[in-house]
C-alpha cells in the first residue's frame, strides 16, 4: 500500500513518556523505515508512539532504560482478542463456548502472529539490544509476535478503535478462515491425531533434524503415520516445524479421505443406476410378456 492511499491520522491518545530519552534523535533513514512500515499498515502513525512500539526491552535496557513497546504490547493483546472473538462469534452462530475459545486459540497465538509479522517484514524495522541482534532475534517468533501486538495497541491510541480492528481484519481474517479446518484441536498437531484416529491409521509420529549455528538454528520435521510419511516442515523451532508439518500431513490424509469418500459416492450411484436400470429392464420385459400372453389367449378364444 502506498502512502498515497495513506488515511488521515485520527488521534486517540498521546504515549505516556514523550520521545526517546538520552538525546537520541529519529534519524532520516529511520524515519524512512517508518514510513515503509506505515504503508504497509495503512496507517500514519504518531512518530514517537511508532518508535515505542518498535522498542524492545534488549534495546531500551542497553539504551539508558528507554521506554520499551511492553505496555503497547499489553493493550494489543486485548484489542486483537476482541476483534478475533468478536469475529468468530458473528461468523459462527452455532458454535459452543468451548469450540469458539479452540478457533480464536488457533489464531491469536505466537506462531501465528509470528507469520503474519513476517508477511509485513517487521523483524527489520525492530529496535534490538546487540544480544538479540547477535542471537537472530529480529526472526524470532516470540519478538515478532510481542511487536505486533504493541503496533496493533499502537494503532487503537493514535487512532481508535475502528482503525485497529480493520486492521485486525485485514492481517488476520485469512487466519480466521483457516481456522476452521482446524476442527476441535487447538492446534494442527492435536487435529492431525483427531484425523488419524478417526481414519483408523494410528498415533503421528515426528521425525527432526536440525541444521545451523545455534544462534541461528533451522529445524525440520517430518510427520509420519503408520510408517509412512505424509508432511515436512521447518521452523526455527522444534515446535514450529512440528506444527508445519502436521498441517501437511493433515491436508494430504484429507484429501486422501475426501478422494476415497467421493469414489464411494460415485461407486454407489453407479451402482444404484445399474441396479435400476436392470429393474426397468425387468419390468419392461414383464409388460411384454404379459401383453404376449393376453394376445395368445384372445387368439385361442
Amino acid at each position: 500500500m502506498s502512502d498515497a492511499t495513506t488515511p488521515p491520522r485520527k488521534r486517540g491518545g498521546e504515549p505516556r513518556g514523550g520521545h526517546p530519552r538520552g538525546g537520541e534523535a529519529v534519524q532520516a533513514d529511520t524515519a524512512s523505515s517508518h514510513t515503509i512500515l506505515e504503508g504497509r499498515l495503512g496507517y500514519q502513525l504518531e512518530s514517537a508512539l511508532l518508535v515505542r512500539a518498535l522498542t524492545h526491552r534488549s534495546f531500551a535496557y542497553e539504551n539508558g532504560g528507554l521506554p520499551t513497546n511492553e505496555r503497547l504490547e499489553f493493550l494489543g493483546d486485548s484489542v486483537l482478542g476482541l476483534v478475533v472473538t468478536d469475529t468468530l462469534y458473528r461468523i459462527h452462530p452455532d458454535l459452543p463456548e468451548g469450540q469458539l475459545a479452540k478457533l480464536r486459540a488457533a489464531v491469536v497465538n505466537s506462531r501465528a502472529l509470528a507469520e503474519v509479522g513476517r508477511g509485513l517484514d517487521l523483524g527489520a524495522f525492530i529496535r534490538l539490544g546487540r544480544g538479540e541482534e547477535g542471537t537472530g532475534g529480529r526472526d524470532k517468533a516470540s519478538i515478532l509476535a510481542d511487536t505486533l501486538e504493541a503496533v496493533i495497541g499502537a494503532v487503537y491510541l493514535d487512532q481508535g478503535l475502528d482503525a485497529a480492528g480493520e486492521l485486525v481484519h485485514r492481517l488476520f481474517d485469512p487466519l480466521i478462515e483457516k481456522s476452521s479446518n482446524l476442527g476441535a484441536g487447538l492446534d494442527w498437531k492435536t487435529s492431525l491425531q483427531e484425523l488419524t484416529a478417526t481414519e483408523g491409521l494410528g498415533v503421528p509420529e515426528y521425525l527432526v533434524s536440525e541444521t545451523g549455528p545455534d544462534h541461528e538454528k533451522t529445524f525440520t520435521a517430518a510427520a509420519r503415520v503408520g510408517g509412512v510419511a505424509y508432511g515436512t516442515g521447518t521452523g526455527r523451532s522444534k515446535k514450529e516445524a512440528e506444527q508445519q508439518a502436521a498441517e501437511a500431513a493433515w491436508r494430504a490424509i484429507r484429501a486422501a479421505a475426501d478422494e476415497a469418500q467421493a469414489k464411494a459416492e460415485a461407486s454407489a450411484k453407479a451402482e444404484a443406476s445399474a441396479k435400476a436400470e436392470v429393474e426397468a429392464d425387468a419390468g419392461t420385459a414383464a409388460t411384454a410378456d404379459g401383453s404376449a400372453a393376453a394376445d395368445t389367449a384372445s387368439t385361442a378364444r
